[in-house]
């Protein structure tokens, strides 16, 4: 049976491991402008060599190499960041209702962006912006709910006022925004990849990669921690540093993935439990299963956000449509799902 068991995990990893590879070749295809699969091959033969170069019309190579292959990379990394910091925030306190939004992470690293964008410009990065603000929310939560007792009950409520405060926050810049920045941030906040770029690419890539390497390193104490603060200190873990570490992973590769993208929620609420159906409660693979279905689910999310009509809808939209029924689904089945 446990052979079987195995076999079943090896060929369920074996084909998210393939999805984002066949996801991404499809949505090189998708767009405004019709592509085909062959023009697509030599446009990135031609990068290798320059035979075929003249046979290649530069607007195919503009339209893959600018402005749909950093999309696709961008959709695939921020929805492996926003999966693996929902996994662990859900496995650091023992709750699958638990994510970064509902922490307070997502609302704090928006208004920091929000600042950035709307007054500071190039003299406050919005991925440094986002990264203190989600962290002073993040830690704000924690704070309160401390005093308030030990249950998750008080860290979700808590997560839900702080949430609250900094959205007002948020509302306040955009009524004092001018109306150029006003729409800016306004597309912004709705979660989008529309302005995806190499440029944002390479500003969010690395500290997102540095997140998420630290919390895939990390999946084996996350099993550990799980179990409860006196059975982790009873094996040796530094319970109080292990779980800073990890939140302040969690922060780096929430509010780097916000910082590029804008506000795309529920994603780290819904892929973790599916990723758990499949491979089960271990994190040894929940987390790294987390981040290969994340990347698949929100690049199929953008593929249909930008060909299902002919203008482009904010991506935020479909996942916020498909999150919310899982989210209710979820709270009524959680004292079952999770063991």
């Amino acid at each position: 049976m446990n052979g079987k068991s195995n076999k079943r995990i090896k060929i369920g990893f074996l084909l998210i491991i393939i999805l984002p590879v066949l996801v991404s070749i499809i949505s090189l295809l998708i767009g405004s402008y019709p592509i085909s699969f062959k023009d697509v091959l030599k446009t990135f033969l031609s990068i290798f060599s320059s035979a075929g170069l003249k046979e290649i019309p530069e607007v195919y190579r503009d339209i893959i190499l600018k402005i749909r292959l950093p999309r696709i990379i961008l959709a695939l990394t921020v929805g492996a960041s926003l999966s693996v910091s929902g996994a662990s925030l859900q496995a650091l306190f023992r709750n699958p209702l638990v994510n970064e939004y509902i922490l307070g992470i997502s609302s704090g690293a928006a208004f920091g962006a929000s600042l950035s964008i709307v007054f500071f410009g190039k003299g406050f990065p919005v991925e440094l912006a986002s990264f203190i603000f989600a962290f002073i929310a993040f830690y704000s939560v924690l704070f309160i709910a401390k005093g308030t007792g030990s249950d998750v009950i008080s860290l979700l409520l808590t997560g839900v006022i702080v949430t609250a405060f900094f959205t007002s926050l948020l509302t306040m810049v955009e009524f004092l925004a001018n109306p150029y920045s006003l729409q800016s941030l306004f597309f912004w906040l709705m979660g989008s990849f529309s302005l995806a770029g190499w440029k944002e690419v390479l500003y969010s890539l690395p500290f997102m990669f540095i997140g998420m390497t630290f919390l895939f390193l990390y999946r084996w104490k996350m099993n550990v921690l799980s179990l409860g603060d006196e059975e982790a200190k009873a094996l040796g873990l530094n319970v109080k540093l292990e779980k800073l570490l990890i939140m302040i992973a969690t922060t780096i590769a929430t509010s780097s993935a916000i910082s590029a993208t804008g506000i795309i929620g529920w994603v780290g609420l819904i892929i973790p439990h599916i990723s758990r159906m499949i491979f089960g409660v271990d994190n040894r693979k929940v987390i790294p299963a987390s981040a290969f279905i994340g990347a698949t689910f929100l690049l199929l999310a953008d593929d249909f956000s930008r060909g299902i009509t002919s203008f482009e809808i904010p991506v935020g939209i479909f996942t916020s449509i498909i999150g919310i029924p899982f989210f209710i689904y979820f709270l009524k089945k959680s004292g079952k799902l999770w063991a």
